[in-house]
C-alpha cells in the first residue's frame, strides 16, 4: 500500500492519573490537548517541527517519543514505516503530572492508525495494548485514548479499561507549577510493601471515588484521601504538599495530579475553582498557573486530510 503524500491529524488530551487513592487504576482526560500532523515522506525521511511546550527539548530524530510509537505500531502490524514529516503542537506541560508522555505515545499510534487506514485496523483492544506497552502502565494511555474517567487493570489477557461517564457537576482545575517532577523518581520514593491498614482504607476510598465523581460530587473530599502514595512522595515535593494540604483543609478535593507536581482540585461547581484558585495564589511563595478545565469525554481523534487539502 503506497503511503507517500498521506496526511493525517491526531488530537489528545491530556490525563491526570491516581485522582488521589486509585494509584496506577484511575486516570480522567481533561481539556488541554496536543495537536500534530503526520505525513508520510519517501522511506528514511525524517522530519521533526516542534512548536510550543518542550521545543527547546524534545528529540528531533528517531528518538522522538511520537516517532518511536509510530514505528511501533508500524513493527506491530508486520508494515514497513515510510518516511515522517511530524508537526506537534505540544500544549500540555511536561514533567507535571499531567500524562505528557503518554499523550505523545497515544499520538504516535492514532498516527499510524491514520496512515494505515483501509489496509490495517487497529481495534480499542490493540490501541491500549501497544500504547501500555510503550508507557508501562495504562493508568493515562487509557484516558488518553478513549476520554472521561477510566478504571484501567491487566489481567491474563493483557490490559483493559473501562470508560465511565463524570458527573456534570464535577468541575476540574488544575495548578501547575514552573518546577518539574521525574516520574521515575516520585516511584522510587515509594514503599514495595504497605501496612494492611493502608491498603484497606485506599480501597475503600477508591470505591467511593467512582460513586463521587459519577453520581455524588459532594463526597469528593472523602473520596479523595489516600495513604499508598503522596505522602511518601511529599519529601519531594514540599511545595505541592503544601498546596494540597491547604486546600483540603479549606474543603477541597484536591490530589497530586499523576507523578506530580501539578496539583487537581475536583470542584463540585464553577464557583468553587476561583475560591481554589484565590487560595493557592496565597500559599507560600510558589507561582501556581490555575488552568480550569472540562472532562474531555472523546479521546485522543484522528482524521485524514482530503488530498490537496491544507
Amino acid at each position: 500500500m503506497a503511503l507517500e503524500g498521506r496526511r493525517v491529524a491526531v488530537r489528545v488530551p491530556a490525563t491526570s492519573a491516581n485522582l488521589g487513592p486509585g494509584f496506577d487504576t484511575l486516570g480522567l482526560a481533561l481539556s488541554v490537548y496536543d495537536e500534530l500532523t503526520v505525513t508520510a515522506l519517501a522511506e528514511g525521511e525524517l522530519e521533526v517541527l516542534v512548536s510550543g511546550e518542550g521545543a527547546g527539548d524534545v528529540p528531533r530524530d528517531a528518538s522522538n517519543l511520537v516517532v518511536r510509537s509510530i514505528a511501533y505500531a508500524f513493527e506491530a502490524m508486520g508494515r514497513r514505516m515510510p518516511g515522517i514529516r511530524l508537526e506537534a503542537r505540544n500544549v500540555i506541560p511536561h514533567g507535571r503530572g499531567l500524562g505528557s508522555s503518554g499523550a505523545a505515545v497515544v499520538s504516535g499510534l492514532l498516527a499510524a492508525k491514520g496512515l494505515l487506514e483501509g489496509d490495517v485496523e487497529f481495534g480499542a483492544e490493540t490501541l491500549l495494548r501497544l500504547a501500555t506497552e510503550l508507557e508501562g502502565h495504562p493508568d493515562n494511555v487509557a484516558p488518553a485514548l478513549f476520554g472521561g474517567l477510566t478504571i484501567a487493570w491487566v489481567d491474563e489477557h493483557g490490559p483493559q479499561h473501562k470508560k465511565l461517564l463524570v458527573h456534570r457537576g464535577v468541575s476540574p482545575v488544575v495548578f501547575v507549577p514552573e518546577f518539574t517532577m521525574s516520574t521515575s523518581v516520585a516511584r522510587s520514593l515509594q514503599p514495595l510493601q504497605v501496612p494492611r491498614e493502608d491498603a484497606v482504607f485506599n480501597v475503600s476510598r477508591s470505591a467511593l471515588l467512582i460513586a463521587a465523581l459519577m453520581q455524588s460530587p459532594e463526597l469528593l473530599l472523602a473520596a479523595t484521601e489516600d495513604k499508598l502514595h503522596q505522602n511518601y512522595r511529599a519529601q519531594a515535593m514540599p511545595e505541592t504538599d503544601r498546596l494540597v494540604r491547604a486546600l483540603r483543609e479549606q474543603g477541597f478535593a484536591a490530589v497530586v495530579s499523576g507523578a506530580g507536581p501539578s496539583v487537581l482540585v475536583l470542584a463540585d461547581g464553577p464557583g468553587r475553582r476561583l475560591e481554589a484558585a484565590a487560595l493557592a495564589e496565597a500559599v507560600g511563595d510558589t507561582l501556581w498557573e490555575a488552568l480550569m478545565l472540562a472532562v474531555d469525554f472523546k479521546g485522543g481523534t484522528v482524521r485524514e486530510y482530503a488530498e490537496g487539502s491544507t
